[in-house]
């Protein structure tokens, strides 16, 4: 069983940046495939980006490429996602999620452990 907690969302104006923290717990979290996902009021959640446990290898949704950054730090057993340039089309619940695959996946179901969310609101 691996627990997740989200942290760092809030309210920014377009152009701004943001940090979101993902703490993970429990047995053998740090060798997760970690990912994150979003999802906007009527929507259905989408991913966003994806590391390896060993963080060498990263995925990224083409909307967010060049300005989020997915990071990790096993020894703390926190996930990051650095969000720059950020856009009112961002604003979003913000989903942390943890797979056992190998692999780095994009799709939703193939992930099996989520957090609660963290809003994150951009302003025009």
């Amino acid at each position: 069983q691996v627990q997740l907690v989200e942290s760092g969302g809030g309210l920014v104006q377009a152009g701004g940046s943001l940090r979101l923290s993902c703490a993970a717990s429990g047995r053998t979290a740090s060798s997760y495939v970690m990912g994150w996902f979003r999802q906007a009021p009527g929507k259905e959640r989408k991913f966003v980006a994806a590391i390896s446990w060993t963080g060498d290898n990263t995925g990224y949704a083409d909307s967010v490429k060049g300005r989020f950054t997915i990071s990790r730090d096993n020894a703390k057993s926190t996930v990051y996602l650095q969000m720059n340039s950020l856009k009112p089309e961002d604003t979003a619940v913000y989903y942390c999620a943890a797979a056992s695959s190998w692999y780095i996946s994009r799709i939703r179901r193939e992930y099996d452990y989520w957090g609660q969310g963290t809003q994150v609101t951009v302003s025009s």
